[in-house]
C-alpha cells in the first residue's frame, strides 16, 4: 500500500486566511474605483458636451447663422427646448454658462465661489474663450499652484466656421 501525502485541512484554511488577509491590504492599492469613476464621469461629461455640440450645430447650420459671430449686432442663438436658447459663435456654443451651455447640458455646475454642493464646477476664462468643468471637491485647472489635472476644457474661440475643442483631462482623477 501506498503512503498518500499532501496538505492537511489545518494547512489549507491557514493558507487561505493568509492570502485572505493579503487580498484585502494590498487589492485597494492595486484598484482605485473612486479614481476610477472620476475619470469615467469626466470623459461622460466630454461625451455630452461634444453631442449637445453636435445637436447646435446641426440646428445653426438649418437657421442659416452658423457663419455668424457670437459679436454680431444681434447674437445669434439657436432653440434647444421650448424658452431655453443657446448663443452660438460660429455655429457652436459660446463657452459661457450663463444662457448658453447652461441650456444646452443636463447637468448640475456651478461657480467654485458659489458655495454649492453642485456636481460640477466650472470656471469661464475669457482669456482662451473656453470654459471648464471639473468634479466637485476636486481642485481648479486654473490654480495659480498645482494645477488640477481633472476637468473637461470646452473651447470655442473660432473667428470663421469649423470645428470646436473639448478636451478631457483625467491623469489627476
Amino acid at each position: 500500500m501506498k503512503k498518500q501525502s499532501g496538505f492537511t485541512l489545518i494547512e489549507l484554511v491557514v493558507v487561505i486566511i493568509i492570502l485572505g488577509i493579503l487580498a484585502v491590504t494590498a487589492a485597494p492599492k492595486f484598484i482605485n474605483l473612486q479614481s476610477d469613476a472620476r475619470a469615467s464621469t469626466v470623459k461622460g461629461l466630454e461625451a455630452a458636451i461634444k453631442g449637445a455640440d453636435t445637436l447646435i450645430n446641426s440646428k445653426s447650420l438649418i437657421a442659416g447663422n452658423n457663419t455668424v459671430a457670437s459679436t454680431a449686432t444681434t447674437p445669434p442663438s439657436v432653440s434647444v427646448s421650448t424658452g431655453k436658447t443657446v448663443l452660438i459663435n460660429y455655429g457652436h456654443a459660446t463657452p459661457v454658462w450663463t444662457g448658453s451651455l447652461e441650456n444646452a447640458l443636463d447637468i448640475k455646475a456651478a461657480t467654485a465661489a458659489s458655495g454649492t454642493s453642485s456636481e460640477w464646477i466650472y470656471l469661464e476664462d475669457s482669456a482662451s474663450k473656453s470654459i471648464y468643468f471639473y468634479p466637485q471637491g476636486q481642485i481648479s485647472p486654473l490654480a495659480a499652484t498645482a494645477p488640477g489635472k481633472c476637468y473637461v476644457q470646452y473651447v470655442n474661440n473660432l473667428t470663421a466656421y469649423g470645428p470646436i475643442t473639448v478636451t478631457p483631462v483625467v491623469t489627476g482623477c
